[in-house]
C-alpha cells in the first residue's frame, strides 16, 4: 500500500541525525517536524528568519506571529533564536545547513528538481528552494510518486521549469525510497504490497 503524508513524513524523519540542522520545505515535509525521533537533537530553519522550530501547536497554543516559510504557526523553542532573512540565506549559501527536506513536481534520472512553478499559472515566486539545493549538503525529495492524472514524477527528464540540476540526493515517494546513482535512480527499499513491477509501470526514469 503505499505511504499515506504522515507516513511519508515518518520515512523522511529517518534522514535526520543528531546535530543536524535542518530546513524542511513547504507541503508534506512540514510534516517531519512532528517525527523526530526523541533520542537526537535536531535544528529546525526556516528561510523567513528562525532557527529552532518546534512541533506545529494545539489549537490553544497558535502564535499568529510564529510562522514557518509556508505561513503556517509553529512553536518555538528555550533556544530559538530569530534573525533577517539576509543572515538566513546567509547560512544557506554558506553550507551551514546540512540537510534539506523539499517537495517536488518532477526529479529527472539525474537529479534535477523541477519544484517552484508550472508554467501558465500564477506563482507567489521561487521561495529558497534554488539557493536551498545550492548550498545544502544533501538534498532530499518528498512526493507523490505519479501526479493527479496518473503520469510519471520522476522522469527521464524534467519538463517543467528547473529550480537545479543534479541536486537531488534521495527520493522518498509514497511508494518507496530511492536514491539517485550513476544510470538513474535505485531502489532502497518499497512502501508496504508495492512491488517493483508497479514501480518500473509508474516511473519514466531508468531504475538501475
Amino acid at each position: 500500500m503505499p505511504w499515506t503524508r504522515n507516513e511519508l513524513a515518518r520515512e523522511a524523519a529517518k534522514e535526520l541525525q543528531d546535530g543536524f540542522y535542518v530546513n524542511l520545505g513547504i507541503g508534506i515535509p512540514t510534516l517531519v517536524a512532528n517525527h523526530i525521533p526523541s533520542n537526537i537533537d535536531v535544528t529546525l530553519q526556516s528561510e523567513n528568519g528562525m532557527l529552532g522550530m518546534g512541533a506545529f501547536p494545539y489549537e490553544e497554543d497558535v502564535d499568529p506571529d510564529l510562522i514557518n516559510a509556508g505561513k503556517q504557526t509553529i512553536t518555538e523553542l528555550d533556544r530559538t533564536s530569530y534573525f533577517s532573512s539576509a543572515d538566513s540565506f546567509a547560512m544557506i549559501r554558506g553550507g551551514h545547513i546540512d540537510l534539506s527536506i523539499l517537495g517536488a513536481m518532477e526529479v529527472s534520472e539525474t537529479g534535477d528538481l523541477a519544484n517552484w512553478m508550472i508554467p501558465g499559472k500564477m506563482v507567489k515566486g521561487m521561495g529558497g528552494a534554488m539557493d536551498l539545493v545550492a548550498g545544502v549538503k544533501r538534498v532530499v525529495v518528498v512526493m507523490d510518486h505519479t501526479n493527479k492524472k496518473g503520469e510519471p514524477k520522476i522522469l527521464k527528464q524534467c519538463t517543467l521549469p528547473l529550480t537545479g540540476i543534479k541536486v537531488v540526493d534521495r527520493i522518498i515517494s509514497d511508494l518507496g525510497v530511492f536514491d539517485i546513482v550513476p544510470g538513474g535512480i535505485k531502489i532502497v527499499s518499497l512502501s508496504p504490497e508495492t512491488t517493483e513491477e508497479e514501480v518500473r509501470a509508474k516511473t519514466e526514469a531508468a531504475i538501475v
